[in-house]
């Protein structure tokens, strides 16, 4: 977890043991958010209005885009593109509309070159380490106020405190930098139209300005936050499980220092 002291408390960690509740954490909780994860990247990359007023708009709900993924893909879908998404959440967008991921590396590879891979790369950059930064600011800003506020009679668990400490700072980065998010997706599928013909009506972008100003005039600056319901209740669960179960295996690794020493 760059930018978070585990020893700030009184723990003291290994950086080996540090390295595995990273690991740990990202990777249960990627398994846990991935459905909305999916339906977030659907929102994104949906040309039509998000509204039950616009007959050719596939989804307008979370909840109707869940019940409509299941009849029609079955609960796997919840998870498609998953394998890439724990190796590197870059290309996810494109791999949902394949089997495998074999067989999008293979099609990608054939149809565009090996460039292919790297579609999105410039907003994914540019929103990185802002994103980072107001996450882990956000972070230690909220456990500071929550400390204030709350009395110390009343300051049970350590660990509620840091998944809500943890979904707040997920909400507010998410928030700040969620247009560059949704322009990745949208340059991350391109020249994959025919795939996505199923989904509604789709786009081509020669860039990132491009893409922004396709967007807007196409669709409002409200289309630069479509999808951002279901981003946010992902980066709330995200950032806080990630916290979590972070903090969990810090203090489990603790607490067997303490058991060792004691024998």
């Amino acid at each position: 977890m760059v930018g978070y002291d585990p020893k700030e408390d009184g723990r003291i960690n290994s950086k080996f043991e540090v390295a595995v509740a990273g690991s740990v954490s990202g990777l249960i909780t990627r398994t846990l958010i991935s459905p909305l994860d999916v339906i977030k990247i659907r929102f994104q990359l949906q040309v039509e209005r998000l509204s039950r007023s616009d007959p050719n708009a596939k989804y307008h709900g979370i909840l109707q885009a869940g019940r409509q993924i299941l009849q029609e893909e079955g609960p796997t879908a919840f998870w498609k593109g998953h394998i890439p998404a724990q190796l590197l959440s870059i290309g996810y967008g494109t791999v949902q509309v394949y089997k495998t991921l074999q067989d999008a590396v293979v099609t990608m590879y054939r149809t565009e070159g090996p460039l292919v891979f790297y579609k999105g790369l410039t907003p994914t950059l540019i929103a990185i380490f802002p994103y980072a930064g107001l996450q882990f600011s956000c972070y230690n800003s909220l456990k500071h106020v929550y400390e204030w506020v709350m009395p110390a009679d009343r300051k049970h668990s350590e660990n509620l405190k840091n998944l809500l400490c943890g979904c707040g700072a997920g909400v507010i980065s998410k928030t700040l930098t969620y247009p560059l998010d949704l322009f990745k997706k949208r340059l991350q599928v391109g020249g994959f139209e025919q795939a996505r013909a199923a989904f509604g009506q789709v786009r081509r972008y020669r860039g990132l300005l491009d893409c922004t100003k396709q967007v807007l005039q196409e669709e409002g600056a409200q289309g630069f936050f479509k999808g951002l319901s279901p981003s946010l209740l992902k980066a709330a669960f995200s950032t806080g499980f990630v916290f979590f179960w972070y903090e969990l295996v810090c203090n489990f690794f603790h607490c067997l220092k303490r058991t060792d020493s004691l024998w």
